[in-house]
């Protein structure tokens, strides 16, 4: 029998299966995920979670007419599998392959692209406004996890989605790791009732009825309504989402494909509000090694299928090297604090948290918040610490300006995974913050040329009673470490080599190339003078001009955009 995953090619197919070959087509699709990711690395756990509930979706709605808007968006490997990218799944995450992330320019079944949290509902209901503009019929369905729900943006969604009143259907994909858990039975008891039709008939024929009896009517619907509300609230935490205007349906099990579509079907009929389907699912299910522990597995190299361990030995990176050092910082001033906006372990502050968890504050996916809360508690004298990725410091650009470099507060903000990040896209790459910092007033703004310049960067940045921001790479130091290493002074740039040829600046870990390159030259007789900026702001005017006036020729290295960053900086300066 040949396997059912290779007759589906398009959405269409999904629909002609009945129940248990859709259950075999689970079992396929999460072999063929695990297999490819074990070569290629990706976001697995997350994956194998929405297995059912992706079938699930395709049965029922009608794409590329209908939208599926993917919060996030690493959890499309089923949708992409099921949209007619089977056979180049192999190529998952690799230059001219298939991409990670939804992409429009990949297929007509991607709608949007997405690759930061908590943006699905605020997309979905201005597709949905504009269906209705145009007077089209086609649903609009936006998927979001529960951390997702974390990020102030979504909350701003639903508040002003359910007050629109504008037909929606948000599912939430409940993994039950941010998300209280729902009183069991009972709410999926009264879920049941409240969407079974008779319920609601039988609801409307009392209602009518007590209606037209005299002097008690009213009253006793009245009575009734806040009885039944007041039991909802006890029963179904959720009750919120209704309070915002949508129509709350679940929770269900998310790997129950059968139950998945009758509450799609249901919330689907609603044409009057919003509705807000909740689905309970497991991450990693399916692969234990990923359900036991589904943090390891969210975004994963390569590994090996049976056992689960990784291909490559884990090799110290930046962001264990900052951990280090800060904690070995906070012990010695307990002034200093750490905040992460749910991106504890990948910023390297693990050890920080399992030491100090008083001094340790998670804030969930909410880098505004993040920012905005570091300088109430530099304000109060505290010396927050912000590790964030620099593609989502891009989403706290405001509270930088307005509430930590305005004011001039001690916030110390490190720039995790700057420059080229690969295999995610140009979502995550970090190639923008030298530019976008580097405008801001008020601000330090350093880079690292390897590990011991990071610990001597923070060491140094804390001495400072101004906001500071350090950049740093994904992965791994040079090849070869530097043996200088220069006391750290503001705005001071360091010389590693003198030439008289050619200047080439660099910052961050493009030095190495600089030096790479300089070795390179004398090969042509040509001696290049190396500088270690370290500070694009405020710049070493006086060194730069020197070594520029003397060799004539520059070149600039920076892993980041050409325009804004290092290389406009010294092209202004001469």
């Amino acid at each position: 029998m040949s396997p059912i995953l290779d007759t589906i090619n398009t959405p269409d197919d999904v629909k002609k299966l009945n129940l248990q070959e859709k259950q075999k087509l689970a079992e396929e699709i999460r072999e063929k995920i695990i297999h490819t990711v074990s070569k290629t690395g990706g976001h697995l756990a997350s994956n194998l979670g929405v297995t059912e509930l992706t079938i699930a979706l395709h049965s029922v709605f009608s794409m590329p007419e209908d939208k599926i808007i993917w919060d996030v968006g690493h959890q499309t490997y089923v949708h992409k599998l099921l949209t007619g990218r089977k056979d180049k799944f192999n190529t998952l995450r690799t230059l001219g392959g298939i991409a990670g992330f939804p992409k429009t320019k990949e297929s007509i079944y991607d709608c949007f692209d997405t690759g930061h949290s908590s943006t699905s509902i605020s997309v979905a209901l201005g597709m949905a406004r504009a269906r209705d503009l145009q007077e089209k019929q086609h649903d609009v369905v936006a998927v979001i996890g529960d951390g997702a729900l974390t990020g102030g943006m979504a909350l701003e969604a639903l508040n002003d989605a359910g007050n629109s009143k504008t037909r929606l259907i948000v599912v939430l994909n409940d993994n039950e790791m941010s998300i209280s858990k729902n009183v069991g039975g009972i709410s999926r008891f009264l879920t049941k009732m409240r969407t079974k039709k008779f319920y609601k008939k039988s609801n409307n024929f009392i209602r009518k009825i007590l209606e037209k009896t005299p002097m008690i009517g009213n009253p006793i619907i009245l009575l009734a309504r806040k009885v039944k509300y007041s039991i909802k609230q006890l029963f179904l935490p959720n009750m919120f989402f209704e309070d915002l205007g949508f129509k709350y349906l679940g929770p269900v099990d998310g790997h129950d494909i059968e139950r998945v579509e009758w509450i799609l079907r249901l919330a689907q009929k609603e044409k009057e509000q919003p509705v807000l389907v909740h689905i309970i699912t497991k991450k990693g299910k399916g692969y234990p090694f990923a359900e036991k522990n589904p943090d390891k597995f969210h975004a994963t190299g390569p590994f090996d299928e049976a056992t689960g361990k990784s291909e490559k030995e884990k090799q110290l990176d930046y962001s264990h090297v900052m951990g280090e050092k800060l904690v070995e910082l906070a012990q010695k001033d307990n002034r200093i604090v750490a905040i992460t906006a749910a991106m504890a372990d990948g910023t390297g502050l693990a050890k920080f948290k399992e030491n100090f968890p008083d001094r340790f504050f998670d804030v969930g996916i909410a880098e505004q918040h993040a920012l905005s809360m570091a300088a109430g508690m530099a304000r109060e004298g505290l010396r927050p610490v912000v590790p964030i990725y620099s593609s989502f410091y891009q989403r706290a650009y405001d509270q930088v300006i307005h509430d930590v470099c305005l004011q001039k507060l001690p916030v110390v903000m490190c720039v995790d995974r700057a420059g080229i990040v690969g295999a995610d896209g140009e979502t995550h790459q970090g190639i923008y913050d030298l530019s976008f910092m580097q405008i801001v007033p008020n601000l330090v703004l350093m880079a690292p040329k390897d590990f011991k310049e990071l610990e001597d960067m923070l060491t140094y940045a804390f001495s400072l009673h101004e906001p500071v921001v350090i950049r740093y790479p994904r992965g791994g130091q040079a090849k070869e470490a530097f043996t200088k290493h220069e006391k750290i002074e503001k705005g001071k740039a360091e010389i590693l080599q003198e030439g008289k040829d050619i200047s080439i600046i660099a910052i961050g870990n493009m030095v190495e190339k600089a030096m790479e390159y300089a070795k390179s030259l004398q090969k042509y007789g040509k001696e290049a003078e190396v500088i270690n900026v370290r500070f694009l702001k405020p710049l070493d005017e006086n060194t730069l001009l020197k070594s520029i006036q003397k060799t004539k020729r520059v070149i600039t290295i920076e892993d980041n955009i050409l325009k804004g960053g290092l290389a406009s900086s010294v092209m202004e300066l001469i």
